[in-house]
């Protein structure tokens, strides 16, 4: 039986607005609000998916042996308890060797509520000698939702404040 236990959102205009002009500096307000407006929530393809795949909100090149951060334009409100791991499709290794810079994205429940919205970005690395380019609207990454358990611990009172990396 499955649980509900997320829910997929769009990040607000102001940090999409923010993410793209630091990562894509040349594109036009127009440009940007045009793409926000076609953000699609990421969704499973079949009945029996565990993936929810992520789309890209614009056509991308990334050169050979090169790494481009890419904003989703997307946050997940994920119950305490539970994790949101990215992985790459696995045509996007297999057919244009690209691979997840960090392997795989980890989405914890509290990222949602960092300074960046919670934005999830993804960070693609092409290891291959020809340049790449994915097309907008191309399913590249697929999250799954999982459980997770802990140990035995000194209790923890750290609370996220950044984006990526600030749990340190």
């Amino acid at each position: 039986m499955n649980k509900t236990i997320a829910k997929f959102e769009k990040v607000s205009y102001k940090q999409f607005f923010a993410d793209i002009k630091k990562l894509f500096p040349n594109t036009s307000e127009e440009e940007i609000e045009l793409e926000y407006q076609n953000i699609i929530l990421p969704y499973r393809s079949t009945v029996d998916s565990a993936g929810y795949d992520f789309t890209l909100t614009r056509d991308i090149t990334i050169k050979s042996e090169e790494m481009l951060v890419i904003p989703s334009g997307i946050r997940a409100k994920i119950d305490s308890g539970f994790v949101l791991e990215i992985y790459p499709r696995s045509s996007l290794g297999i057919k244009k060797n690209l691979i997840l810079a960090n392997t795989v994205g980890i989405i914890d429940a509290d990222y949602y509520y960092a300074t960046n919205e919670g934005h999830i970005l993804i960070a693609l690395w092409n290891r291959g000698k020809q340049d790449v380019t994915l097309l907008k609207g191309e399913r590249v990454t697929q999250g799954i939702f999982k459980a997770y358990y802990l140990a035995i611990e000194e209790e923890v009172t750290n609370i996220r404040i950044g984006g990526i990396g600030s749990s340190n």
